[in-house]
């Protein structure tokens, strides 16, 4: 994979094991230790590929906690936190879950949101989220159809509405899941342009490894007349994702969003 990655014009790289209490018992220590080996033998095998400790950390009570005494990883020691929520069911009180993140002084970043299954009943949550000062992260893979037509659907129109931050590879393997960005990366062209797509994937992935405030960092901005752009959706896939969330609808912006102004103004 290393091998592949390198090939594939990358040059640096985040390794974001899972960790889940009682499924993937990974911890922040660990991590470190396997990605310094790792590092160790690239170097030894002449592969030009710099690593960096990292987790995709799943949504547990005592998230903060977790960071704060290292059970819990963020991205190459920054403020940045990959956050990866259940993957069918939309968590309660998910607002104030990232709420507790962003004023403990980290930034999160939520993994793959395009491809959790709730996001057709709760996209509005991802516009406030990301308001709120949220990262998205999607996979490069989703914009080719490798994860099925919804994620390519809904991947393509977050590009679109100025909610992706990252573009990832979220790689497993050589063969199922291959590290393979610059496929996304062309897809993502069509969409946003040269210049987002290089930040995708080159200056904001730089930013979190200089752990820069993300106030000096550019941010991704809505494509065409209300985030609507080059990517076609079919009348079926528009009418299904724009359905109203009854529970979160809140023109106000959310109750994240109205506590952090409350905080921060």
């Amino acid at each position: 994979m290393a091998r592949m990655y390198v090939a594939d014009g990358v040059t640096h790289l985040a390794c974001t094991p899972h960790i889940m209490p009682g499924v993937w018992p990974n911890t922040g220590h660990d991590i470190r230790v396997a990605v310094d080996a790792l590092q160790k033998a690239l170097a030894s095998e002449g592969i030009a590929l710099q690593i960096f400790p990292g987790a995709d950390n799943h949504v547990v009570p005592d998230f903060v906690a977790g960071l704060k005494e290292g059970r819990l990883l963020t991205l190459a020691g920054s403020r940045y936190v990959l956050v990866e929520p259940p993957h069918h069911v939309a968590p309660p009180r998910l607002e104030e879950f990232f709420f507790g993140i962003l004023v403990a002084g980290y930034v999160p970043i939520l993994t793959h949101p395009e491809r959790l299954t709730w996001i057709d009943g709760h996209y509005a949550i991802m516009r406030k989220l990301a308001e709120a000062g949220v990262w998205m992260q999607i996979t490069a893979g989703s914009l080719a159809g490798r994860f099925g037509r919804r994620p390519k659907t809904w991947g393509h129109r977050m590009l679109e509405d100025g909610l992706v931050h990252i573009l990832a590879t979220d790689a497993h393997d050589p063969e199922r899941r291959p590290p393979l960005l610059s496929e996304g990366w062309e897809l993502a062209r069509k969409v946003v342009g040269d210049d987002e797509a290089e930040r995708l994937v080159l200056h904001r992935p730089f930013a979190i490894l200089t752990d820069e405030a993300p106030a000096t960092v550019e941010l991704p901005t809505a494509v065409g007349a209300e985030g609507q752009g080059k990517y076609a959706y079919d009348s079926a896939d528009r009418s299904a994702m724009d359905a109203p969330n009854s529970s979160r609808g809140d023109a106000s912006g959310g109750w994240l969003s109205r506590r952090l102004r409350d905080v921060f103004k």
